[in-house]
Formats: structure tokens, sequence, C-alpha cells
């Protein structure tokens, strides 16, 4: 596989990571499905949204895999009184990434992070390499670190069990 944006710049710091390689199912984007082909728990996949706050502009979301993210948590921490979802049309010209594929490492432009604090219950996590196809492993205390994102309590279990 190609080197992307994000494993570069892991590399120029020389950050161990990991890249896990997987068939795209284009019907299936969902952490779900990537965490079933990577071979780790939903949980310990994350997925990278992309919001805008009313005061702020675009805030990045980090969070694990079957969770929805609280958009009010999200507010309050990011010193917003509202965050809403950035229309997947607008997320390749703010980040550099298609949807399926977005990164916290490496987007166009350096945004306020925040990951879900569950984050750090494990001793790797995977996030999107910054292509649909690809996960990095990596360990998240490195990963907090070079994005510098803040931790907070952003993300919520669905009531119906299902995945978000």
């Amino acid at each position: 596989m190609k080197k992307t944006n994000a494993a570069r710049l892991l590399d120029g710091h020389k950050i161990h990571y990991e890249l896990r390689e997987y068939e795209v199912d284009e019907a299936d984007l969902g952490a779900g499905n990537v965490a079933t082909k990577v071979g780790l728990p939903l949980e310990q996949v994350f997925k990278t949204l992309v919001t805008r706050g009313d005061k702020t502009g675009v805030v990045i979301a980090c969070l694990p895999g079957g969770a929805e993210l609280n958009l009010k948590a999200l507010a309050a921490v990011s010193g917003n009184k509202k965050i809403e979802m950035v229309h997947v049309k607008d997320i390749t010209a703010l980040t550099g990434y298609i949807r399926g594929g977005v990164s916290p490492l490496g987007m166009k432009k350096r945004y306020p992070t925040f990951a879900d604090s569950s984050i750090t219950r494990w001793p790797t996590i995977a996030v999107s390499a910054g292509v649909r196809g690809c996960q990095i492993v990596i360990n998240p205390s490195l990963l907090i670190g070079i994005v510098e994102m803040t931790l907070a309590d952003i993300a919520m279990m669905p009531s119906d069990g299902k995945e978000a």
C-alpha cells in the first residue's frame, strides 16, 4: 500500500504504528464492517467525524465505532452553543479526505480535535489512515499527543444496541 499523509506524518515524528488494509465495501462504510475486517472489537475502532460549531467553526470528533456523537457534550467542551454535522459534500474541501476515509491525522488544516475519553482504555486503537481500505493501529496516547486531542465524554451508545 502507498503511504498516506497520515502515515507520513507519523513516520516524520518516528511514531510506531501498523497499517491494516481491508477490502472496501462501498455499500457498508460503517465502523462495524471495518472492525470485523481489521480484526478488532468495534469499541477499539475509532471513527472521525467532522462537525461545525456556531462559534468556533470546524471541530473534529473521534469516537468508538459503535457510539453516537453527543452533540451537546461536544458543543459544551468546544466552546460552542450548538454543533452540527458537516454535510458530506463539504468533508473533502475541509479535510482533504473523503467520507469513510477521514483520519484525525494529516488534514489540510489543523482543527480542534476531541476524542471520547474511552480512547485511553485500549493499548492500541484503529483510526482511518486517510483512505478507504486502510486503518492505522496505534497507541492512543501517541495519537492524542500528535493530534493534540482533548479528551471528553462525547460518545453515547445507541439505545437499540446497534451500530451508529
